[in-house]
This record gives C-alpha cells, sequence and structure tokens, in this order.
C-alpha cells in the first residue's frame, strides 16, 4: 500500500539518518527531570494564499512570519490537500486522506460514510499523532478549527489531544457562535460541548486558549506537542474596528494588475524560477476594467479585508511565539507554519445552498463590510492573484489548490539561506514529529503504514530532499483526482470525474501546468494510468461509475 519507491543512495541515506535530537528520548530527561526533547509547535491558516507573506514579496505585512522564514527552512513546494479537512486529516495521520477516513468533508454526497475511506472523521486505519506523542510523553493541545468530525467520539480529545478548543465546523463568524445556516457554530473544549466567548474574535481566542494550556504545565518538565489551527483569514472577511482600514487604497489597481505584481515579486524574492510564466488568466472572470467604479470599490475593498486579517492573524502569531521567549522555551521548540491549502474563492454569501438564510441575517453593504454582522469572501478574482504562479485554488487539484506557504525553524533545524525547493507534502510532518519525539508508527497488521517520510534530515542540514526522484503522490476528493511520479504529474481537475480527461504535466519544466502532453507523451500516459488504476485500487478510492 505504501506509494514509496527509494531509488538511489541519498534517499536512503535520508531515511536512515538518527539525528541526536531524535536519540535523546531514550532516556527521557537528565538529573533534573526535566524531558529535553523539543516542543513542537503546529501553526496552521486557514486558505493563506501562497502568494500573501511579507517574505513572498507580498504588500501583506507579516513581519513574525517573515522572521520565522529568516530563522529556518523556507519552502516552496510544499503540497497539501485542495480543501480544509482532507488536509488536516492527513496531516495528523501522516497518510492519504481515503486512508484517515476524509475522502469527503460534506456530511452528504454520492458516497455515503459506510464506505471505508468516506467515513467523515478520522478512520480506525490510522493512530493519531497526537495520541502517538501523547503516549510518549508530550502533553498535546489544540485550540482553532478541528474539521474532522462532529460527534464526540471523533472530537480532538478522542484524537489524543489533553487540553483542546475547537471549532467543530470547517468555519463560522469570527465574533460570535453564529453560522452560515440555520444551525449555531459547534464549540467544544476538552470533548464537551462549550460556548464561545461572543464578541470576542477568533484568532485572538484562540491564541489566549492555546497560551493557557502550554503555561498551566510549563514546569512540569514535559516536552508539549502544540497545535494552533486558526480559521483566519478563511471567510468570513471581518477584523476588529480598529483595523478594518489598515489597506484602505492598497489593491485599487485590481485584481489583474495584483496577480501580474504578485508573481513578479515572487520571482524577485527567489521563490519561483526567474524562467516561470504566468498561467493565462482566467476566461471565467470579468476583467477588472470592465466593472463599473462602484464594483471596483467594492472589489477592493474585500481584499483590504483579507489583507489586513492576515496582519492580525500574524500579530497574533507574534504574541504566542512571544510567549514561547518569555517563558523560555522558544530555543527547544521546533516550530512549522502552514497554510492548508490554497487561496479560497468560494462565495456562500451568493451561493445557492446558503444564500436565503445569509442575506437574510447579514449585511454586505459597503459601509458594512468587515463588521460581525458581515459576511464576505473575496471570491476566484483575488485567490487567483493569491495563487499567483499556478493554476486555479482551493477546491482544485491544480497546483493552485495543493502549493502552499510553509516554514520550519527552531530547535533541530539548521537555518538555510535562499528557497528550499524540495518536494515536501503534508504526509510529512507526522513521520518527522514522532521522530523527534523518539517514537514511531506501531507496526501493526491493522494499520496502514504512513505514507509521508522524515524529514529530520533536511532541517538538520545533512540532505536537500526529502524524497526520491520517483515517490509516488495520489490524492481524489470531490471529484478532482491525480497522480504524481517524481515531476510527472497527471490530473483530472473536471466534474463530474472522468478518466478520458487526465491531463499530464512536467513539473520540473511546467508547474504553472500550462502544456497537456497527454497526446504527445502516450508512453508516459499509460504508465501513469496504471498507476492511478493500482492505487485507487490501494487507497479505496471510489469513482461514480463504481457504484
Amino acid at each position: 500500500m505504501k506509494s514509496i519507491i527509494f531509488s538511489n543512495s541519498l534517499a536512503r541515506f535520508a531515511a536512515s539518518v538518527v539525528l541526536i535530537w531524535a536519540a535523546v528520548p531514550a532516556c527521557s530527561g537528565n538529573e533534573s527531570g526535566k524531558d529535553l526533547r523539543p516542543n513542537i509547535l503546529l501553526i496552521v491558516a486557514d486558505d493563506l494564499g501562497y502568494a500573501d507573506l511579507g517574505v513572498h514579496g507580498s504588500e501583506i505585512r507579516t513581519p513574525n512570519i517573515d522572521g520565522l522564514a529568516a530563522e529556518g527552512i523556507h519552502f516552496s513546494r510544499f503540497h497539501t490537500a485542495p480543501m480544509c479537512a482532507p488536509t488536516r486529516a492527513m496531516l495528523l495521520s501522516g497518510n492519504n486522506n481515503h486512508v484517515a477516513g476524509m475522502a469527503r468533508q460534506h456530511p452528504a454526497g454520492l458516497v455515503q460514510e459506510y464506505l471505508p475511506g468516506y467515513e467523515g472523521h478520522l478512520s480506525d486505519r490510522i493512530i493519531p499523532l497526537p495520541k502517538l506523542l501523547r503516549d510518549a510523553g508530550y502533553h498535546t493541545y489544540t485550540a482553532g478549527k478541528w474539521h474532522l468530525g462532529t460527534e464526540q467520539e471523533h472530537s480532538a480529545l478522542a484524537a489524543g489531544f489533553e487540553r483542546s478548543y475547537n471549532l467543530v465546523d470547517g468555519a463560522g463568524n469570527h465574533w460570535n457562535a453564529v453560522g452560515f445556516d440555520n444551525r449555531p457554530s459547534i464549540y467544544r473544549q476538552d470533548g464537551v460541548l462549550t460556548e464561545y466567548p461572543d464578541g470576542e474574535y477568533s484568532t485572538a481566542v484562540y491564541t489566549d486558549r492555546l497560551i493557557d494550556f502550554i503555561d498551566q504545565q510549563k514546569d512540569d518538565g514535559q516536552p508539549f506537542f502544540a497545535f494552533a489551527t486558526y480559521t483566519s483569514p478563511h471567510w468570513p472577511l471581518q477584523v476588529p474596528e480598529d483595523e478594518l482600514d489598515r489597506y484602505k487604497g492598497a489593491f485599487d489597481q485590481g485584481y489583474d494588475a495584483l496577480r501580474e505584481k504578485n508573481f513578479n515579486a515572487l520571482k524577485a524574492a527567489g521563490i519561483v524560477p526567474l524562467w516561470s510564466v504566468l498561467p493565462p488568466r482566467n476566461g471565467a472572470i470579468t476583467p477588472w476594467q470592465e466593472l463599473t467604479a462602484q464594483e471596483q470599490k467594492t472589489e477592493a475593498r474585500k481584499m483590504e479585508l483579507y489583507a489586513a486579517m492576515v496582519e492580525n492573524l500574524d500579530g497574533h502569531i507574534g504574541r504566542l511565539l512571544n510567549y514561547l521567549k518569555a517563558s523560555h522555551q522558544y530555543e527547544n521548540t521546533l516550530i512549522v507554519f502552514m497554510s492548508d491549502n490554497g487561496a479560497a474563492a468560494e462565495d456562500f454569501y451568493d451561493h445557492e445552498e446558503f444564500r436565503d438564510y445569509l442575506q437574510a441575517h447579514y449585511d454586505n453593504r459597503f459601509e458594512n463590510m468587515g463588521q460581525p454582522d458581515s459576511w464576505v469572501s473575496y471570491g476566484p478574482q483575488w485567490a487567483e492573484a493569491s495563487s499567483a504562479p499556478f493554476k486555479r485554488y482551493k477546491g482544485h487539484v491544480y497546483e493552485g489548490g495543493i502549493v502552499a506557504p510553509m516554514i520550519i525553524a527552531g530547535a533541530g533545524v539548521k537555518a538555510q539561506t535562499g528557497i528550499n525547493s524540495a518536494y515536501v507534502t503534508l504526509m510529512d510532518l507526522a513521520p518527522t514529529f514522532l521522530s523527534v519525539a523518539g517514537t514511531h508508527y506501531p507496526a501493526d497488521e491493522s494499520l496502514a503504514p504512513q505514507l509521508g517520510e522524515n524529514m529530520q534530515a533536511l532541517l538538520a542540514g545533512q540532505t536537500t530532499v526529502v524524497h526520491a526522484d520517483d515517490y509516488v503522490t495520489t490524492l481524489s476528493h470531490r471529484g478532482g483526482s491525480f497522480v504524481r511520479k517524481g515531476n510527472w504529474k497527471m490530473v483530472q481537475d473536471d466534474r463530474p470525474f472522468d478518466e478520458d480527461n487526465f491531463e499530464l504535466y512536467d513539473l520540473g519544466s511546467d508547474p504553472g501546468e500550462m502544456t497537456n502532453l497527454a497526446a504527445d507523451k502516450p508512453e508516459i500516459m499509460e504508465t501513469m494510468t496504471t498507476l492511478w488504476q493500482t492505487q485507487r485500487s490501494e487507497l479505496g478510492i471510489v469513482l461514480p461509475s463504481d457504484l
């Protein structure tokens, strides 16, 4: 079942390296009784676009995240799932979303939960990362978005988190528990239903809770794993009153100009190669010049609010990092910052399933945009600007939906100048964290083996790659599917799914997926098609034609 093949000695060496920091837990402490293993802090932004960091050349100010990049390793080819829930399932399992139980993230659909892989919560084919870390002697904390099942038996507590405060759903108002349909947002603390502190801003609430969890047990000598899973900058685009106008006028040039500006800034920052070509603009999006003056004003306001949310998020990440520094825990903490998928294009305010409720309960007039009683999204037009080097955005299995920012810094990380362009996936983080903790994934025949690889050798500066050239990744979600081997990617992004619509791209020379080579490379298409059929059988991918 495991789709990883090592074909060169470098990859074998990287997989076998045993670092000092992973060996320390054998005795788990020193004469003082303090466990010497590093803390682990995993920070996940929700729907943050690839281009939207200061260190990526963006106009959006993110000094705290930029500081992490300066201290550690800045990745340019980090790959996620195309949507929130499968990313979280893969992140906490080190496995494919089907194996982990999150082949779907909506409670209803063509494929129902009785089929393995489509449970809509973490499956019994994996053991969640926090449970393994807790068994290894780590405190485990989380605050923020859960999105991995609504029932108590599928809560963060059940997954092994010792302390938790979570929004159960995938999205919600950032100021209260009013949802985007006829039911309120659900929150749980330590597995039990709880209230949201009405009138407090989500990013501040989650940061406060996580700091409190860590602080309560900081002196007992045990390391911690903390999962800061923010709902920012996920829509609705809302920020505190005094931050609403931070970017007033900054995006009056429009989304078409910003897309080109972001692309050029990413080149200048070394994030994408100088030879890269910007994919053609999406013809379904109305050109900026064709909007009326009022439409342009409204559109620019959307991006202003999004940018303010990103800067606000960076400020709260700074609070979290400053707490660790003030409490003398920063130096012994491995820190990972990432986004969960590509930039978000959804607009629920005008979505046929939700618009009646939202438009009856929220006020999106220009003068009210960004307030707690507004429900603003910035749509595909700005999402494509945020995904500038790539095609499409969240929800798609083209690179624009699955390439996200990631920075790793702190304990055990040798800072690197420049950008690391190694192919890395979110499945690689769980095996790395387990190795850091001096433990491993159980070799149990009832469990699927992890598909990710330990990144410690790369973090320590002993190699520059994680995977061999023929490493295979496969993913299918909501009608989009791909199989990738090395730089070859066979992808089907149309809905409904049809295997005859598979396209072929060489990502080594065409990261924007502009030249479909399916007709020109029949031998490779045949190889990739056979690989896809094998993979979907092994992973339990169900197609409409199977039902």
